[in-house]
């Protein structure tokens, strides 16, 4: 009984706020244009998922909300012959993007779209997201309940909100009034999940012999699954031995670097650790990536070469530590003046009690600390994709100072910093998402079959990522002035183009609204400054 009663109060703790956090319904949409009988997107330069270089300048043709036409039309430096373009009807829509860039529209892998305790609205969430270009979020966990998030992946795939597509994966055990006690209830639970309609399941952990049953079961009805391997349970099952089970995607790193032990089999705890102090629990685990295996090893390579086997998923969400090498970073980014709502700022303060605010005693020891964390596991994940494996991009933002859509695109700059190049880069957020979803026939390149999910912009985002910020980013020009370049233009979902800077305007409209409310100003943690 002694393992059922830590796996209860883990699912507990983890669940407990979860399943109450529902937060209203997105309004029906008022935004976007489309979808046409016929639209035709001109003049781009197509930066692809398929390993091509870009190329230019294309006029794309969608029908309704399927591409059925990709044809070159000239060639930089020179008019394009008007003879060689696709031909508009009476009726069709033409998109003049002479000059922009167009990419496929991103996958986000770690999308939660948060909930009461954050106060986050529903619209603010997915808005925040459509600014950025991403298109498809993964919910791993369903913490709004599954009932809520299937309604909402129904209404955005009907377009009848302004939303990105939805994938729903419902926690392991949620919708029980009883914790997951056998193999054979975690079978029944799986089969019951199937039913109601979910994508896969979010594992934080569980009894092996009820771990490796679910995970049996969900593989035999074709679903996915991901796993934040958590403390309580990864030395029992690392995911060395989740992703033999069945595991599809794992999240985050933990687990990882414990498969990578080839000097203990646990992870090296000080005495008075309390996983239920936060700060103990990250403080600890930036000294984690030290404990394992030296790269290049033997044990390194079994456990890259394993997880190459399986064609496992690396889902990484880098940015949403990066608080923890640089928390002033994090913390004074130049969005949240203008699109954190105060119910969100309050949610990331210093706190024993919110999830990700462990800001009990961080200093320059655990930034430290952390720098060399990311540097080993950045390494890992370089490596993994160089020898074929699957890396995606996540964002898991609304915690530890990360913001809807900002994080995501900050995570597009981590990948950069790994050692991906800016393709590689832009594979991670399109293709390579779509695969671990399994819709990689229908989404994350753009091709002739596929939907018309695009992110168009002004400025080369190869060149530079931080264009894709909905900020933009900082350029000198001819009169010595600061300018900001940038930002995402259009958002394209299932033909529906989405004004991206329209949709930052929304959301600074119900920032600003929360903000007057309330009488309410950002100021930092315990004051401004230090007080002389």
């Amino acid at each position: 009984m002694a393992r059922k009663s830590i796996f209860i109060t883990f699912c507990f703790f983890i669940f407990a706020g979860m399943l109450k956090s529902q937060i209203p319904d997105a309004p029906k949409a008022k935004e976007g244009e489309g979808p046409f009988q016929k639209l035709i997107i001109r003049g781009v330069t197509l930066i692809n998922s398929t390993g091509a270089p870009p190329v230019g300048p294309i006029d794309i043709v969608v029908e309704k909300n399927i591409i059925t036409q990709i044809r070159q039309v000239g060639y930089p430096g020179v008019p394009i012959d008007e003879k060689s373009r696709p031909k508009a009807n009476p009726g069709d829509k033409e998109l003049d993007c002479t000059g922009m860039y167009l990419l496929p529209g991103f996958v986000d892998m770690h999308g939660h779209i948060g909930g009461k305790y954050q106060g986050t609205p529903a619209e603010y969430v997915f808005k925040l997201w459509l600014a950025h270009g991403i298109t498809t979020v993964r919910d791993p966990g369903s913490g709004n309940g599954l009932k809520w998030n299937l309604e909402h992946k129904r209404l955005s795939a009907a377009n009848e909100i302004t939303a990105p597509r939805l994938y729903c994966y419902t926690t392991f055990g949620q919708g029980w009034d009883k914790a997951i006690s056998t193999p054979e209830e975690a079978r029944r639970w799986v089969q019951e999940n199937a039913r109601n309609g979910a994508d896969g399941i979010k594992f934080f952990g569980a009894p092996p012999d009820i771990f490796k049953a679910a995970l049996e079961e969900n593989k035999k009805l074709g679903l996915r699954s991901a796993c934040h391997h958590a403390q309580l349970e990864v030395a029992r099952m690392n995911v060395l031995a989740t992703a033999a089970a069945g595991l599809t995607t794992m999240e985050h790193w933990y687990g990882l670097p414990e498969a990578l032990f080839d000097d203990r089999t646990v992870q090296n705890y000080p005495a008075d650790y309390n996983y239920n102090n936060e700060q103990h629990r990250f403080e600890e685990a930036g000294k984690l990536w030290k404990q394992a295996a030296k790269p290049g090893s033997d044990r390194w390579n079994f456990v890259m070469n394993e997880l190459l086997k399986l064609d496992f998923t690396i889902d990484p969400t880098f940015n949403i530590y990066e608080a923890n090498r640089d928390l002033m970073m994090a913390r004074r980014a130049e969005w949240h003046e203008d699109f954190t709502l105060p119910s969100l700022w309050r949610f990331y303060a210093p706190s024993r009690i919110s999830h990700g605010s462990y800001w009990i005693d961080w200093g320059t020891e655990q930034e430290v600390a952390w720098k060399e964390n990311y540097k080993i596991w950045m390494q890992f994940v370089n490596e993994y994709k160089n020898r074929g494996g699957r890396v995606t991009a996540g964002s898991d933002s609304g915690f530890i100072y990360q913001l809807y859509g900002f994080g995501y695109i900050r995570e597009l700059e981590l990948l950069r910093e790994a050692g991906f190049n800016p393709l590689e880069v832009i594979r991670a957020a399109t293709i390579k998402g779509a695969e671990a979803l399994g819709i990689a026939d229908k989404a994350g390149t753009v091709e002739v079959g596929k939907w018309a999910d695009f992110v168009i912009l002004d400025e080369n985002p190869l060149a530079n990522l931080k264009v894709l910020y909905g900020t933009g980013a900082i350029r000198l020009n001819e009169n010595n002035e600061a300018v900001r370049a940038g930002g995402v233009k259009y958002t394209v979902k299932d033909g529906i183009i989405y004004d991206a800077k329209k949709l930052l305007a929304d959301v600074k409209a119900i920032v600003d609204r929360a903000k007057q409310e309330e009488d309410f100003e950002i100021e930092q943690p315990g004051g401004k400054r230090i007080k002389p």
